[in-house]
């Protein structure tokens, strides 16, 4: 087996695989890709069908599509998306909703029918790109489930969302036993890595360790990269909020945000840890959370259902749709399509994570009955050697952001995921608290659950800025 020291995993927002990945292998037919014949209908009778399509050029407007931010909720938009509206989410989903789901969306207009069957080609997102050719990129990895970010980012870190099927109504204290629990207890040490507030901090097992792993990437990632000081796991994520302060906008690649952006954080991410001394041992992860209503042509399988209560219903027993998934590794040979071994029988999903975790640090036994049948990682590992050093350097496209750029950015109103971060960031403990005792408070209600509200980007941005320092004290 591959001898590995160092996991690292970024984590990116909403797009689908056929969005960012589907041309990147066109006319193989050993790539489950995009043909180019891809469609879906329009709602009303004698419209013609919608085809994927791709917009030339790297200008902002284009690599932001799709715009508006397409819908993510549980009901109304996934199994809309999957099934068609008013179909019964069973059976094979037909993948022919995207289209008319997006047109239901409020501000959608006519004009962008199109924009959900939007794919870019590899020419316009080259970093993605080049490490996925460089190393291996898997055409089989689904979102854990059929949901937005809250319940996808749940599983990656508890292999269960707790039941619960949308980021709000917000539920405090989220108490899911998490591999982060599992490596304490082995032993082996663990960073979050962020830029402005966490999503990983919903999990209140954790916050009494807050201000030792939570880590500002800025200030410490590629520090601690160069220097060989990465723990054993770093999990990173991307910045969620625009702020005027700082003069920066969102890198997480969340529609409409300028996906560039996200380039950049690949491309740090990637030549750090590439060019620091743990390069041979070290496994680096890149993913997307969900889909985002962004279209993909192949259906979800069943899944296997994590046990635990289903307060909303659904037992989590379907996959979501397809996410892009790079696979980074001196151990994997160029070009590899990196897949579940022969008789598997469930594709890669979020909890694919913990399950290599758990086999390249001996963790134990399984979270929840979905990482338990969770495929590993590690036959992708396949060379003898870690011979492939992939590229030195990658040189992300695009610029810093613009002063014009930032102004409009922090005026927009904050989208669902923002909006459930800052009720993430009122539910925080201070760093002074009892933690034990916050927890207690907000189990017994005498927390009442709170969630701001804010009219813009800017403003949310400042909020959570304060309640992150807050919480981890030393920041």
């Amino acid at each position: 087996m591959a001898q590995i020291d160092h996991v690292v995993v970024l984590m990116l927002e909403n797009r689908s695989f056929d969005s960012m990945l589907g041309r990147l292998k066109p006319g193989d037919p050993n790539f489950r890709g995009l043909t180019g014949n891809e469609a879906n209908p329009q709602a009303g009778p004698g419209l013609p069908p919608v085809g994927v399509w791709n917009q030339p050029g790297t200008g902002p407007a284009t690599m932001s599509i799709p715009s508006p931010d397409p819908g993510e909720l549980f009901s109304q938009d996934m199994n809309a998306q999957l099934f068609g509206a008013g179909n019964p989410a069973a059976g094979t989903p037909t993948m022919n909703g995207f289209v008319v789901n997006y047109m239901g969306q409020a501000g959608v207009a006519a004009a962008d029918a199109n924009a959900v069957m939007h794919y870019f080609t590899p020419d316009q997102v080259p970093v993605i790109s080049q490490l996925a050719t460089a190393f291996g990129v898997s055409d089989c990895w689904h979102a854990s489930a059929p949901c937005q970010t809250w319940p996808n980012r749940f599983f990656v870190h508890t292999a269960t969302a707790g039941g619960y099927v949308n980021n709000s109504p917000v539920h405090f204290p989220y108490k899911m036993k998490s591999v982060f629990e599992l490596l304490d207890d082995a032993k082996k040490d663990w960073r979050i890595y962020f830029h402005d507030l966490p999503q990983s901090a919903t999990l209140a097992n954790i916050w009494e360790s807050g201000p030792m792993n939570f880590r500002r990437f800025e200030a410490d990632f590629v520090s601690d990269a160069m220097t060989g000081k990465l723990p054993a796991y770093s999990f990173i994520e991307p910045r969620y909020f625009s702020s005027n302060l700082l003069q920066l906008v969102p890198n997480d690649e969340h529609p409409p945000h300028n996906v560039h952006y996200g380039e950049q954080l690949i491309a740090t991410v990637y030549n750090a840890v590439r060019n620091g001394p743990n390069w041979a041992h070290t496994l680096f992860v890149l993913i997307y959370d969900e889909h985002g209503g962004c279209y993909d042509h192949v259906p979800p399988p069943p899944a296997a259902p994590p046990g635990g209560p289903t307060p909303d219903g659904f037992a989590f027993d379907r996959y979501g749709v397809r996410v892009p998934a790079v696979i980074v590794s001196p151990y994997i040979p160029a070009g590899t399509i990196v897949r579940p071994p022969d008789g598997t029988g469930y594709p890669f999903d979020h909890t694919s994570i913990i399950a290599t975790l758990r086999e390249v640090f001996e963790l134990g036994g399984p979270l929840t009955g979905r990482d338990a049948v969770a495929p590993s990682l590690l036959s992708a590992l396949s060379l003898a050697a870690p011979t492939n050093d992939g590229p030195d350097k990658i040189v992300p496209p695009g610029s810093a952001p613009s002063i014009a750029e930032v102004a409009s950015a922090v005026q927009l109103p904050p989208n669902d995921l923002q909006a459930g971060l800052c009720a993430l960031a009122a539910h925080l403990p201070h760093a002074t608290t009892d933690v034990d005792g916050h927890v207690a408070a907000l189990e017994q209600g005498i927390i009442a659950p709170f969630a701001p509200v804010f009219e813009d980007v800017g403003a949310a941005a400042a909020y959570v800025e304060a309640r992150m320092r807050s919480f981890i004290g030393r920041l």
